[in-house]
């Protein structure tokens, strides 16, 4: 983005002037009227903006039935703790490196948890994934915050595969008063509160830090007990 706004620079000045700006002036001349580098968001153009006014419509009404029967809200997603080291920015002192060591693991090198945040509480809740997500793991996920509270539980979660099929259907063929599942709408990731764990775990666990195989990552205990406790 800033090289894209610098050449812009660069071709306004030789058009219009008939001057070649230095990469220097570019820059300098982009500073003056404040304009700054930003990471551009993704607007997900595939997704359905009626379905979310349902949705937000639909929550609405759940968080004013919780406020009567005292349910609880749970975001659920999966997130991931990578071997190798999710690069983040630093302070160092002007003109210094900032190295973050690593020995280049697969992609595939990670440990895998299934969490769900509470948004009345920022609690999270995460249980250790094995392999791949499946229907399986999906129910298992789902079994374990049934185990822990007593009270109505609502869990919401997208449409990926693995939150479907028949073991999942099987688990809850049985009608359970106790759990309402609510699925978000498509290709809306922000409508997941369960999405700010992941970059959470980047930030605060493996930012900046090779751990080098997905064993190593599951060996170190804070991993599940941070991610465990309470997160705001």
């Amino acid at each position: 983005m800033a090289d894209r706004g610098r050449k812009v620079v660069r071709c306004s000045g030789a058009e219009r002037f008939g001057i070649a700006l230095s990469r220097s002036s570019c820059l300098s001349y982009l500073h003056r009227p404040r304009f700054a580098v930003e990471r551009p968001k993704k607007r997900l153009l595939t997704a359905d903006a009626a379905k979310r006014a349902t949705f937000v419509g639909e929550y609405a009404a759940l968080r004013r039935e919780a406020a009567r029967t005292g349910a609880k809200h749970f975001f659920v997603d999966e997130a991931h703790c990578s071997a190798d080291a999710d690069r983040r920015g630093e302070w160092v002192l002007t003109g210094e490196p900032a190295p973050a060591d690593s020995t280049s693991p697969r992609y595939g090198e990670k440990a895998s948890y299934c969490s769900a945040v509470r948004v009345e509480t920022g609690a999270v809740e995460a249980l250790p994934l094995e392999g791949n997500r499946t229907a399986e793991t999906s129910a298992a996920a789902l079994k374990h915050p049934r185990g822990r509270h007593t009270a109505p539980l609502v869990v919401f979660w997208d449409n990926a595969p693995a939150h479907g099929g028949d073991p999942l259907r099987a688990d809850l063929a049985t009608p359970d008063p106790h759990v309402r599942l609510v699925r978000l709408p498509a290709y809306r990731p922000d409508a997941n509160a369960d999405e700010a764990i992941r970059d959470w775990v980047r930030d605060e666990v493996t930012a900046n830090t090779c751990f080098g195989t997905a064993a190593d990552v599951r060996a170190r205990r804070s991993l599940p007990r941070r991610l465990g406790h309470s997160h705001r």
